[in-house]
């Protein structure tokens, strides 16, 4: 089945069809296989640094180097993807991030494995703009809903997932690969889905228009060396003790994110693509959409990583046990992000900033019950599916309502704002909240571990409040 025509496959009263269902199992499933790499190998990192011998910093640029490569290209393939086309952009994203996989499966030295996760990050970043985009040309009215709700339950559950799936691999060491399988099982699945997205995505029409917009390329190069100069600090910092060159290339990220603002301005005035177009910004609710969508993944990938360390480091879990323990957090996001819409609408207004609420008293609560450097039990799990709840409801309506009002030829640029946005969320949690907890382990052992988490658990949920009060405060028209 070939499907040829441009115009949406979902029409304004929310009727679907095969080709539809088809079109958006297609993308989120390579959206989801793209997320869970971000977190997938955190279960795996203690295996891959005894069997490489990687240094400490070799592991995390491992870890890091993938989100890297990804926050820095994203925008770029937005765009790219209205230069070639959202179909194209999205099967030649997927074919290098399949490619990549199996050679990340296949590496035989640290160094190696850095650079093919960087290969995979790029072609990650490729790949996840066109989902958006394709959901916004492909998609109307409530039909275009219900796909933004399934794509906000695929965004923030990979995450929890990728512990799980990574436990799960690791623990089994199928055919005593070790490790490997983490990245090898993204190679029948990225298969696949080349060849299902071949035959249900709808062809790229030739818009003389779009490829007209060209790419800007001194704001890539500005953008990607802010990006680089922010975010390799936050990933090495901590373990070297934060030397003076971290401190002045995140000072320099910041001379060169403010001339690429500037550059990116004089451009939209000249008539010009810039990269992010000023008028997405202006969009009504977009800049809260981005602050609240860079906490919240801020906060829920922090919530993980230094949960995974002290579940693993100072309880002693297994690979399996740890990612099962996140299994319930994942399960809430997801049902409360499909269903939230089915709400009484009388809470809507209150559905954000509740949902902030409620991840502070849940990440205080997952503190509380683990401060004596004891297993939670059920009391953790209660607290770990609020958490997903209160995620859920701070991510998901932010999300709808930030592209509810994005034209059609603004999907792009918005596109690749926010899943750049969510990158870089996820990034900034895991190294400001990580560096947290790795500062207050000032020893060996579950209840220095535990000391530690409950500081963390404070700051997340005091970042959680942060979230909560944006937005609420709004400048007169």
């Amino acid at each position: 089945m070939t499907t040829t025509t441009t115009s949406p496959v979902l029409s304004k009263d929310g009727g679907t069809d095969n080709p539809s269902r088809w079109l958006l199992g297609a993308v989120l499933a390579g959206q989801f296989m793209a997320l869970l790499d971000t977190f997938i190998v955190n279960v795996a990192a203690p295996t891959i640094r005894t069997e490489l011998g990687a240094s400490g910093a070799a592991l995390q640029l491992v870890i890091a180097g993938y989100t890297v490569a990804y926050a820095i290209l994203l925008i770029t393939g937005a765009r790219l993807g209205d230069l070639v086309g959202h179909r194209r952009m999205y099967l030649g994203g997927l074919a290098l991030f399949t490619v990549s996989s199996l050679a990340c499966g296949l590496a035989g030295g640290a160094g190696q494995l850095i650079a093919f996760r960087l290969a995979q990050g790029a072609g990650a970043a490729l790949m996840i703009p066109q989902v958006l985009s394709l959901i916004q040309r492909h998609f109307t009215g409530e039909g275009r809903v219900r796909a933004l709700g399934a794509y906000s339950a695929v965004l923030a559950t990979g995450a929890a997932a990728g512990q799980v799936v990574g436990g799960v691999l690791v623990s089994a060491d199928l055919f005593g690969a070790s490790w490997r399988p983490v990245f090898l099982v993204n190679v029948p699945i990225g298969l696949a889905l080349l060849v299902l997205g071949a035959r249900v995505l709808p062809r790229d029409r030739e818009d003389a228009a779009e490829r007209a917009r060209g790419l800007d390329l001194p704001g890539l190069v500005l953008l990607a060396a802010a990006v680089c100069l922010f975010t390799l600090p936050l990933v090495l910092g901590q373990e070297q003790d934060w030397p003076v060159w971290t401190w002045v290339s995140l000072a320099g990220s910041a001379v060169l994110f403010t001339v690429f603002c500037r550059h990116e301005s004089v451009l939209a005035r000249r008539g010009g693509a810039p990269l992010v177009a000023p008028r997405v910004l202006r969009i009504p609710g977009m800049g809260t959409a981005v602050v609240r969508i860079a906490v919240v993944m801020g906060v829920n990938a922090g919530f993980l990583f230094a949960m995974t360390l002290h579940v693993q480091g100072g309880l002693g879990y297994s690979p399996l046990r740890a990612g099962l323990t996140f299994a319930p957090t994942a399960v809430v996001f997801g049902v409360v992000g499909l269903t939230w819409r089915r709400w009484p609408a009388a809470w809507r207004r209150a559905l954000v900033p509740g949902g902030f609420l409620l991840s502070a008293a849940a990440a205080v609560a997952s503190g509380w019950v683990l401060r004596d450097g004891q297993a939670g039990g059920p009391a953790m799990y209660g607290a770990f599916i609020a958490l997903g709840v209160g995620l859920s409801l701070a991510f998901s309506p932010v999300l709808t309502g930030a592209l509810a009002t994005v034209r059609q030829e603004d999907a792009a640029d918005a596109s690749g704002l926010l899943a750049t946005v969510t990158q870089l969320g996820q990034l900034i949690g895991v190294a400001t909240f990580g560096t947290l907890f790795l500062s207050r382990l000032t020893a060996p052992g579950a209840q220095a571990s535990a000391d530690a988490l409950w500081v963390c658990a404070l700051a997340l949920a005091a970042a959680s409040v942060v979230g909560a009060s944006a937005g609420l405060v709004r400048r007169p028209r």
